[in-house]
């Protein structure tokens, strides 16, 4: 039961309930408490990840809610240090970078379509 909890398969005697461990990180599954001293974050919800996974999910993620409970995440006291700063604009221009890039056909074809439609060749 446990694996098919955790790949969300159906078993016999129902669905299965996902019980989240309080002292592993729901994000990348290891202990919270490491011997390298990683730092933790509780969210408002009261669940807890490592400072790296959260930071990781919601930017590289660009998902703002708790992993288990999709409670909304407040960035601001997620990233405290202005040094953080940097890397949410930048994830954002990342972002603007990857949706010019996926629809630069359809942009092209538009200009294109423009250009001969005026006669502007």
């Amino acid at each position: 039961n446990k694996l098919a909890a955790r790949i969300s398969y159906r078993v016999p005697e129902g669905m299965p309930v996902h019980r989240i461990d309080p002292s592993i990180c729901s994000i990348c599954r290891r202990n919270l408490v490491t011997d390298d001293g990683e730092k933790v974050h509780r969210l408002n919800c009261t669940h807890v990840f490592h400072d790296f996974c959260i930071r990781g999910w919601c930017i590289i993620g660009k998902k703002d809610i708790c992993p288990c409970c999709n409670e909304k995440v407040d960035l601001k006291q997620t990233f405290t240090n202005p040094w953080d700063k940097p890397h949410i604009l930048y994830g954002n221009l990342l972002d603007w970078v990857r949706y010019l890039v996926a629809w630069q056909p359809v942009i092209l074809a538009v200009v294109h379509f423009l250009n001969s439609a005026l006669g502007l060749q």
